[in-house]
């Protein structure tokens, strides 16, 4: 009992000092929510130690659905896995990835939503109701958002960095972006028509698209049907992709296989979800839930106590930082 009040001492007064040092460098509208993330975890390490009881740390559910993250397409190349084949990769980077706002669901049954951002710009670089929204959330400007749905057990405050060891190597992630654009194509190309005859009685018109309609009856053109137009830029998911490599010192992580989108592209980035019986992550890995933040949030070289309390603390931090953002 004696060793587990002198570690509890020890644990409040380390907390103490990583909020005050925290709170030097931390945005006033994040502050609030840190204090009371470290007065709370406190609490609950002070109660757990006295009990003498022991913590289990957070563990993903079958059911648990994480924040996905904003990554820059970076290009191409090459590497070898484990079995000395030599595979596609496509590169792609985090840059500065934050959690910008926690919104609440619209409706009974629809799920929580986190809005994250990417990539650090001044003020000229984005609309100024957007501006006024960063501030608010105490979060530099982004050059874009977007919105991921997660489980009550996944939110993250605002503020959250978000990097590329969010992501484990062998996981199975999704991708989408929008394709790259090819202008106006003709139905060779962008439906795979055959074309007309190359000779024999064609004239201007090997890669005409022939009839686009009936008779009399409709006298119309049937709506869907394929005919020359514009090709590319939609929204394109790839799914099951594996990750090969995750570079924390470039913020970089390698997915095996072409990613949609030119080099430069913004790419949404998320865990699979159809994996078709396929295993998401592998067995002999852990995966960082909700996040690979809790040491870093502490400032500090946390314990692994601190870091269960941390987790086990976090659906509290979520509701403060909401009801601050409204």
């Amino acid at each position: 009992m004696l060793s587990s009040l002198s570690r509890t001492s020890s644990l409040s007064s380390r907390v103490a000092v990583a909020t005050t040092a925290l709170a030097r460098s931390t945005p006033a509208s994040l502050q609030l929510v840190s204090s009371q993330f470290f007065r709370s975890a406190s609490t609950s390490a002070t109660s757990t130690s006295t009990s003498a009881t022991s913590t289990s740390p957070a563990a993903k559910k079958a059911e648990s659905v994480r924040t996905g993250v904003i990554a820059i397409k970076k290009g191409m190349t090459s590497m070898f896995d484990e079995w000395g084949v030599h595979i596609p990769v496509t590169i792609l980077q985090l840059q500065h990835v934050q959690v910008v706002q926690v919104i609440n669901p619209p409706a009974p049954g629809h799920s929580y939503r986190l809005q994250v951002g990417a990539e650090n710009c001044t003020d000229g670089k984005v609309t100024k109701p957007l501006v006024g929204h960063f501030k608010a959330h105490g979060v530099r400007n982004k050059r874009i958002v977007a919105e991921f749905p997660v489980t009550p057990d996944a939110l993250l405050p605002p503020g959250t960095p978000l990097n590329a060891n969010h992501f484990i190597p062998g996981q199975l992630v999704d991708v989408q972006a929008p394709s790259t654009g090819k202008g106006f194509q003709g139905v060779m190309k962008r439906w795979g028509f055959a074309g007309g005859n190359a000779s024999h009685g064609a004239s201007l018109s090997h890669r005409s698209a022939g009839s686009t309609g009936a008779s009399t009856n409709p006298s119309r053109v049937w709506k869907g049907k394929k005919m020359a137009g514009r090709m590319g830029g939609e929204n394109v998911t790839v799914l099951n992709l594996k990750v090969m490599k995750v570079d924390t010192a470039l913020r970089c992580i390698w997915v095996k296989g072409a990613v949609p989108g030119y080099d430069g592209q913004y790419i949404k980035v998320r865990d699979a979800v159809k994996h078709f019986g396929k295993p998401l992550f592998p067995e002999d890995q852990k995966l960082p839930f909700p996040t690979a933040l809790g040491r870093r949030m502490l400032g500090r070289s946390a314990t692994a106590e601190e870091g269960n309390v941390a987790r086990r603390q976090m659906p509290s931090i979520v509701s403060t930082a909401s009801s601050l953002s409204q």
